[in-house]
C-alpha cells in the first residue's frame, strides 16, 4: 500500500501539494475505481479515461477538486474542510 503524503490531504489554500501519479493510483485503488469509473464519477466526458491515465502517469496534474472528491470516495474524508 502506497502512503499518501499529509501535504496532499490538506485544504487547497493551506499548503496542499500536488499528489504524484502513484498517490493518485493508490486513491483509485482504495476507492475501488477503474479509470473509466473515475472519469464517469468526475464527469470528465468521452476522453475522461485518457485524462485519468495522464494523472496516474504523472503526465499532467490532477485538479484539486477532482483529487478531493476521489479522497472522499476513498474514505479519507472531506479534505477541503
Amino acid at each position: 500500500m502506497t502512503e499518501i503524503r499529509a501535504e496532499c490531504l490538506r485544504p487547497f489554500g493551506e499548503g496542499w501539494e500536488q499528489p504524484t501519479g502513484e498517490e493518485v493510483r493508490e486513491i483509485l485503488k482504495r476507492a475501488g475505481l477503474s479509470g473509466s469509473q473515475t472519469a464517469t464519477l468526475l464527469g470528465l466526458g468521452k476522453n475522461g479515461g485518457r485524462t485519468v491515465r495522464r494523472w496516474t502517469g504523472d503526465e499532467s496534474p490532477i485538479p484539486y477538486a477532482a483529487w478531493a472528491l476521489l479522497c472522499a470516495s476513498a474514505g479519507l474524508g472531506e479534505i477541503w474542510r
